[in-house]
């Protein structure tokens, strides 16, 4: 299927959930430590998704602010019914599960409701929620039973299940076991569909590495007991070599023209032994078959990126910043000051580095692999700059202030720095992302920073940064790469932005 384009959404887009309702299709997808949490997009056609919203805009409605690096929001269901839109997700680590409501997908979003355990004590413990109502309007939440918490934190039980009283949020019986796959590791992610009197349970397994896949069974109930299907799994691209991999955490959704489709996450890998995907897992999508035995088929996920895009943002007519700024354990608006200057955004740097888990760093997603952004900067009243984010321990970063611009990598526990004077305080700092050359061999990387400043209408190139340090199997980060403007000390101004990319 290549008539969509593939990703369907660009850069750090994990975990997606679709529903349609009328004739427009909503997605949610993961934000783990970021704010605002999850994005709602919607479509029209499925193949240009606008970003409306997100469910968390305010403090309090995930606990993000001390959650550990990974924590946060995990894996969101999407569902409507009787005109509400209803979002499931785990808070890991800070609140716990949580139902979310709203009667517009684009907000406000109700401020989240614990699901609580049978005896009351404390949210049910899994990941990955789903919600689904039976023909008798039983609600259903459906989980992966990773504990999160407890003395058996750690511990997987499987696909779990139980019936909840939704007025109360509190279940109505303690978890079971229902079908939990293949074998493969991390059963997560199920979704329970009903179609043409079956219900059908899919899930993700094999974990969300090279291993993961989408398998599936049926039964008559949504309690089960379900039957395997044969095929499984039915979408999967471990073993291949296929430019999309890790492909699975998928869920269903009648598209256009009554297709079925099916909206899954995957990474978009390069090297020598394609080891390294720059811009964490993002979102796919895919055409799914109903065979004459009554069971789905999912086809392979094919690459189709879109045309490269430019984004130019002048502070002196934007008076508020666009949805798609993104800040950590933080609202934007808590650190992002839109009237100390009426041609800039300011950024007031409290002595936090972007080592420290809440820098004052806003930013947006990498979306493109070849990648550059230019900031206008004046830091004659402060340190910052700009940098690229995996979490506080990777990160690469070109700092200006003191007459002094400083490239500097953080890969773990170890650093590199390069030092340049500069005589004047209103530069432009470039980072650029550019595809690895083989050099009379294969390439073995990702790809190649490029960190620059521009003083005086000069450029002087700093340094250059292997790519790999910042990928997801390098820093085992659940998000993607988000590039932004940080203060360290001091007030930095910025007073211009522009990001292009494209995935020639």
């Amino acid at each position: 299927m290549t008539t969509l384009f593939n990703p369907l959404l660009n850069g750090f887009h994990p975990d997606p959930s679709v529903v349609r309702v009328g004739d427009d299709w909503f997605l949610a997808t993961s934000t783990f430590e970021y704010l605002p949490g999850i994005p709602i997009h919607r479509s029209s056609d499925f193949e240009n998704w606008e970003l409306i919203g997100h469910v968390a805009t305010r403090e309090g409605q995930l606990a993000v602010a001390d959650v550990p690096t990974a924590g946060g929001a995990w894996a969101p269901t999407l569902r409507h019914r009787d005109g509400v839109f209803h979002l499931v997700i785990t808070d890991a680590m800070g609140r716990g599960m949580l139902h979310f409501t709203a009667t517009d997908a684009a907000g406000p979003w109700s401020d989240g409701d614990l699901i609580l355990r049978q005896d009351g004590t404390g949210s049910v413990d899994g990941i990955d929620p789903d919600i689904a109502w039976g023909e008798d309007d039983t609600v259903y939440i459906t989980f992966s039973g990773l504990l999160l918490s407890g003395e058996g934190v750690g511990q997987h039980l499987g696909i779990q299940q139980v019936r909840v009283d939704l007025d109360r949020h509190i279940a109505l019986e303690e978890p079971r076991s229902l079908w939990s796959g293949t074998g493969g590791q991390f059963p997560e992610a199920p979704h329970l569909y009903p179609v043409d009197g079956r219900w059908y349970l899919m899930i993700a397994e094999g974990g969300t590495e090279r291993g993961h896949g989408i398998s599936i069974a049926r039964g008559d109930s949504p309690e089960g007991p379900f039957e395997t299907a044969p095929q499984n799994p039915l979408v999967s691209a471990r073993s291949t070599i296929r430019p999309v991999q890790n492909t699975g955490h998928g869920d269903l959704v009648i598209g256009p023209d009554g297709t079925w489709l099916c909206v899954l996450l995957g990474v978009r890998p390069r090297s020598m032994t394609r080891a390294f995907s720059a811009l964490g897992r993002e979102t796919f999508v895919t055409a799914v078959r109903w065979e004459d035995d009554g069971w789905p088929a999912i086809d392979p996920v094919l690459l189709h990126a879109r045309p490269g895009t430019r984004v130019d943002i002048d502070f002196s007519t934007v008076r508020e910043l666009d949805r798609e700024w993104i800040a950590v354990r933080q609202t934007p608006g808590s650190i992002a000051d839109l009237d100390a200057r009426a041609d800039a955004l300011v950024l007031h740097g409290d002595g936090r580095t972007l080592d420290d888990p809440r820098p004052v760093f806003l930013g947006r997603r990498q979306e493109h692999l070849t990648n550059a952004v230019t900031v206008a900067v004046d830091v004659s009243a402060g340190v910052g700059g700009l940098a690229v984010r995996y979490d506080e321990r990777f990160h690469v970063e070109i700092e200006a202030g003191g007459g002094a611009v400083v490239a500097r990598a953080v890969v773990a526990d170890l650093v590199q720095e390069w030092t340049a004077p500069v005589a004047s305080d209103v530069l432009e700092l470039h980072i650029e992302s550019r595809p690895p050359h083989a050099g009379g061999g294969f390439p073995r990387t990702s790809d190649v920073f490029h960190l620059a400043v521009t003083a005086d209408g000069v450029r002087q190139e700093l340094a250059q940064i292997d790519g790999r340090f910042l990928s997801s199997e390098t820093a085992e980060s659940f998000t993607g790469r988000v590039i932004g403007a940080y203060a360290v000390t001091g007030d930095i101004v910025v007073t211009r932005w522009t990001a292009e990319g494209d995935d020639e």
